[in-house]
């Protein structure tokens, strides 16, 4: 499978600001940011936005240098500690920056069992369910227009069953069944900010969550793509299933994004072990060996990912190692430093599928420009203009002079 279909051909015509054609004249074309979405963790953009410190500086910059997709924290547990006393300001900021920065950014999660708010075992079902859909009201309205793409519900396939702890919404999931609480999530989310991407976001890969994609689809549930997470803490899925889930989701013709990706660069989580979290070690160091696995990993699962025409992001859960479990599963190691997998993602991303050329015009104005999706800056002359390429894309455009 190719790539193409990440590519525009177009025969275009430039003019200066009065529409006369620039005839005969060398046009740039330099892309600024992709249209597909190259994400990660931007977890550790919080605490540099709060408080400007050196060593996130430089693990902020270093993460600008790639990606253009952000996933912000919004667990329950921890953004409403006490309730009616949202952290909304610190995130506000942290996704304010980063939209700023031309970033993309994605609120993960607005409804999940799991670092659910503690407060809410005091209520019964009902006014849970009451102040579960206010509290996804109040987040996708209030950060409209700075965040419109959210994990809307988070793991509902073991969401019934899960039995580690008591929580709210596990309550609700036994009382409303699986389709009839990501129904009414994913209305909330809608009827809050139409205009917002809602992903359905689970691990498990099986048949089951099929079964919950086409129930949920068959209720009217107002899914915009399919969340897949691909945690290999245990061990690289490998092409054939990769391309086997791809192929089961895609049957469904829904956008598919890769929401939390994680491959590690040291010893691998034992098999035996069920629940990743259970996974407590005091050291977990990345090798040599283990980054040239990592590296190539990464690399042939994402030449595969970009390949497919229903994924529309990617995105790596942790960015510097030693975050979540305190696996070696970033780009970076803890000392900021680069791994062989920072470098091998920065040349496809910004190197092999990057468009940064220039073209020559006839006599008319006009050339072809064959570009990967995404946004420029188209110049002539000391004249710039910022433009989208892509397929609905203006067959004039017009160079600042």
């Amino acid at each position: 499978m190719g790539i193409e279909h990440r590519k525009v051909t177009k025969r275009i015509r430039f003019t200066d600001e009065k529409g006369n054609a620039l005839a005969n004249r060398n046009i740039n074309v330099q892309q600024v940011r992709h249209k597909f979405l190259f994400g990660c963790g931007g977890f550790d953009f919080i605490p540099y936005v709060m408080d400007g410190s050196d060593e996130f500086k430089e693990v902020t910059e270093s993460w600008l240098e790639i990606f253009n997709y952000a996933t912000l924290p919004f667990y329950w547990g921890n953004y409403e500690p006490e309730e009616g006393k949202p952290n909304k300001e610190i995130l506000m900021k942290t996704a304010e920056y980063l939209v700023s920065k031309g970033v993309k950014v994605k609120g993960h999660p607005l409804c999940w069992h799991t670092v659910c708010a503690d407060w809410l075992m005091q209520y019964d079902n009902d006014t849970i369910m009451e102040k579960q859909l206010a509290r996804i009201d109040r987040e996708v309205t209030g950060f409209a227009g700075v965040i419109d793409m959210w994990d809307v519900i988070n793991e509902v396939v073991i969401m019934p069953i899960f039995d580690k702890y008591d929580n709210a919404v596990t309550r609700l999931c036994k009382e409303h069944g699986r389709v009839g609480l990501i129904k009414k999530v994913f209305d909330k989310a809608h009827e809050s900010n139409p205009n917002a991407v809602l992903l359905l976001n689970d691990f498990n890969t099986s048949i089951n969550y099929e079964i919950l994609i086409d129930g949920c689809l068959n209720a009217g549930v107002p899914i915009s793509a399919i969340g897949i997470q691909s945690h290999q803490h245990q061990g690289y899925w490998g092409v054939e299933k990769l391309e086997q889930v791809l192929e089961r989701f895609s049957s469904f013709g829904l956008p598919i994004h890769f929401t939390e990706n994680t491959l590690v660069s040291g010893t691998l989580i034992p098999e035996y072990i069920e629940d990743l979290n259970d996974w407590q070690v005091e050291e977990w160091p990345t090798t040599p060996e283990g980054e040239a696995r990592q590296a190539q990993q990464l690399e042939e699962m994402y030449r595969i990912l970009f390949a497919h025409p229903l994924v529309e992001a990617i995105t790596n859960w942790d960015y510097r190692d030693g975050a979540w479990l305190g696996a070696p599963s970033g780009f970076i190691r803890k000392d900021n430093s680069r791994k062989p997998s920072y470098e091998m993602l920065k040349n496809l991303v910004k190197g092999e599928w990057w468009t940064d050329t220039t073209v020559t015009t006839d006599a008319e104005g006009y050339a072809t420009i064959d570009a990967f999706k995404g946004d420029y800056k188209i110049s002539c002359d000391g004249g710039a203009s910022d433009v989208t390429l892509d397929d609905d894309s203006e067959d004039v455009i017009a160079v600042n002079a």
